[in-house]
């Protein structure tokens, strides 16, 4: 499968739009992670934790945006985008969704 954020795939044409594919996770924060991180609010850098954190709601994802792909038949996904949203306090929405297409090679 590939994945991109551009409109197109260079050496590839569209054969085929399949449509708006989009996978996302809500995720809470961690009491140890909170901890952790208002000493590094003191201290500063970066919060590894909360980047832990993050970097797993996105390959979740983005794992499940694929899945919607692969079941509408598509080969690839173009202009793939991310978004996040407060849902409640201390959770957050990571949000990935993209156009799941079928590509050719020109």
């Amino acid at each position: 499968m590939i994945v991109t954020n551009t409109e197109t795939i260079a050496g590839y044409h569209i054969a085929e739009i399949k449509g708006l594919v989009q996978g996302n996770t809500v995720r809470a924060k961690h009491a140890g992670r909170d901890i952790a991180a208002s000493f590094k609010n003191l201290v500063g850098g970066e919060l590894k934790g909360y980047t832990e954190l993050l970097t797993e709601s996105r390959r979740q994802a983005v794992e499940r945006m694929l899945a919607q792909a692969e079941q509408l038949g598509a080969n690839a996904v173009v202009n793939v985008r991310f978004t996040t949203s407060a849902v409640t306090a201390g959770a957050a929405e990571l949000y990935a969704y993209g156009t799941a297409v079928t590509v050719q090679l020109s």
